[in-house]
């Protein structure tokens, strides 16, 4: 024993690694195996090793900090796969979005904590950590479904980024607000005007300067910077360089956001990758980092199940529930709301509802800093710790519910089947459109990176297409630019007769992988038997499965993804010779 506790205290950065590891090798192996997520073996591990359980104990405060590291490794792999664009293209819906469902989520937390006889005070900051979920716990869900970079999930992932920038204005001005409150406790006659709201102007002024300036660095010299630095090192031939090169960038600038800004390490680490997302370098820098991303993730998870303490399920069960019904419905319910009220499909609202039913890292860190400053009693952390483990542990369940949920709903509400109808200007096509767009024209699922590039090589070669896609302000974009566009989810019947399938000369769907395209073709040979379908697949194994359901062509990519799916989609409408390959021929299934 005492040999244990001696290479403990010389090594315990092994020692924590090595035990976290390994439970959480075991005991997600074993979660795996029951049919249950990876994740609930980890945050298991975690409770096992932490201070609260019997046995071994692991350092707590180094475990915290690799779990920063996670954190900081998978806010960058977020910003190599979310571009600026992507960013913008959802910021009509995440930036409203997430500063209302962040006001109601805090109102129905701080009612409990009145309810229970807290201060004012404690009761806010108790609502704030009740509001804002865990990124991190959101993209290891979006990626086990493959859902990252279609339209939902950039929703989702576009209104926790606008969260997150929220909470950092909420941690600088914490200790400013609290002291205010302090002095008018004090001093009752004072003016609101005076000295404390002052200065706590000054200080908000000051942090959005901060950030200001370091986005501005980022987005001005970090992309000349950051690219031209890769280059360099990719010169060398060296991959164990380059790989370096992308950590030590990571967790460098996710590093000096932090001291030199004041900015989190998360949101550090995500511009980062956000920068070179634009770079030639991007998807290399995505590969090279994401074992580092994966292994750190489960350190993050192992953190926070040493943080619970199960004592807390026995002395204080009823408001350990209410505390986790404010997370998984209370908020999540305002979220589904307030999606369908900005006329966006049901899918999306309870994919976005989903995404924030649980709390992470943000939460911790407010509530570590509220009870610093002595506002929130001493249960409020274990109140906070047990809800995050639970919301945690059950929302890969939810995910999975999100598609039988919409089903279900849809079959049983005449009014949400109503707003799938999408009563919306952009959801058909003005009535003045060129006839040339009504009869053997391209229906171009989807206008992303693929999508864009077929449209354009269509353009050029002057043929008719009408484009169908899920982001409202895409479409507005594109007919802005004079392009045929309806908006709207493809996989809806309703959509694809707006975009007039029943007429039309071909059906190409640029969809990311994580779609189901079934529907869209089925629906596409129903109502028009003699229609031509060119899909985009994941992989070998799905573009064979499509071409059974009716797909002409399954286009699957490797490299020269983009340039092989223009050449296809004309190839389909102007034969050079001889017809096509029939539908299902070995030509035509896999390019």
């Amino acid at each position: 024993m005492a040999d244990n506790e001696t290479m403990h205290a010389h090594m315990p950065l092994i020692v924590t690694l090595a035990a976290a590891l390994g439970l959480s090798l075991v005991l997600g192996f074993v979660a795996a195996r029951l049919r249950m997520p990876a994740l609930v073996g980890y945050l298991l591990a975690g409770v096992l090793l932490g201070p609260h359980t019997p046995g071994f104990v692991a350092d707590v405060s180094l475990a915290a900090q690799l779990a920063e590291i996670g954190v900081m490794l998978l806010m960058f792999g977020v910003g190599l796969h979310f571009s600026l664009d992507d960013l913008m293209s959802v910021r009509r819906i995440a930036l409203p979005g997430a500063v209302v469902q962040m006001a109601v989520a805090t109102a129905m937390g701080a009612g409990l904590a009145l309810w229970w006889g807290w201060s004012a005070a404690g009761a806010l900051v108790f609502g704030i950590s009740l509001s804002v979920a865990s990124t991190v716990v959101l993209l290891r869900a979006l990626e086990s479904r493959g859902a990252l970079d279609s339209q939902d999930g950039r929703i989702a992932v576009g209104w926790l980024v606008v969260e997150d920038l929220a909470m950092v204005l909420v941690l600088v001005l914490l200790p400013a607000l609290v002291g205010l409150a302090g002095e008018s406790g004090s001093a009752p006659g004072a003016a609101p005007g005076d000295g404390a709201g002052a200065g706590i102007w000054l200080t908000l002024a000051k942090t959005l300067l901060a950030v200001g300036a370091f986005v501005a660095l980022m987005l001005v010299g970090g992309r000349r910077v950051l690219p031209w630095l890769l280059w360099q090192i990719s010169k060398t031939g060296s991959r164990e360089l380059f790989t370096l090169c992308v950590i030590a960038v990571a967790v460098g600038i996710a590093y000096g956001a932090s001291a030199l800004f004041g900015v989190s390490v998360a949101l550090g680490a995500f511009f980062a990758g956000l920068v070179l997302r634009e770079s030639e370098f991007g998807h290399r820098a995505a590969q090279e980092s994401l074992p580092f991303r994966d292994a750190f993730a489960v350190l993050f998870f192992v953190s926070v199940g040493m943080l619970f303490d199960p004592l807390v399920l026995v002395e204080r069960p009823l408001q350990v529930l209410a505390v986790t019904a404010v997370i998984m419905f209370g908020k999540s319910l305002a979220a589904a709301l307030l999606v369908l009220a900005m006329r966006y499909p049901l899918k999306t609202a309870l994919t976005v509802s989903v995404s924030l039913a649980q709390i992470g890292e943000f939460s911790f860190i407010l509530v570590a800093l509220g009870g610093s400053l002595g506002v929130l009693p001493p249960e409020a952390k274990s109140l906070i710790v047990a809800g995050a483990l639970l919301s945690i542990a059950l929302n890969p369940l939810l995910f999975s519910l999100v598609d039988p949920f919409e089903r279900w709903f849809l079959a049983r509400s005449s009014f949400l089947r109503g707003l799938q109808a999408y009563e919306d200007p952009l959801a058909e096509l003005p009535v003045s459109t060129d006839r040339r767009f009504l009869s053997q024209q391209v229906v171009l699922v989807g206008s992303g990176f693929v999508g864009e590039r077929i449209a354009a090589a269509l353009a050029a070669q002057n043929l008719p297409f009408i484009v169908v896609e899920h982001n409202r302000e895409r479409v507005e974009s594109l007919r802005s630019s004079g392009i045929q566009a309806v908006f709207g989810d493809a996989s809806d019947p309703l959509v694809l007769v707006q975009a007039h399938i029943a007429n039309a000369g071909m059906l190409v769907v640029t969809v990311s992988a994580g779609t189901d395209v079934r529907p869209m073709i089925e629906t596409a040979r129903t109502l028009n038997p003699g229609i031509r379908v060119v899909v985009r697949a994941p992989n070998a194994e799905e573009a064979a499965l499509l071409l059974k359901d009716g797909a002409h062509r399954a286009v699957h990519f490797k490299a020269a993804l983009v340039e092989i799916m223009v050449r296809d989609v004309l190839q389909t409408l102007h034969p050079p010779a001889a017809d096509p390959p029939a539908r299902g021929s070995p030509a035509a299934e896999i390019s």
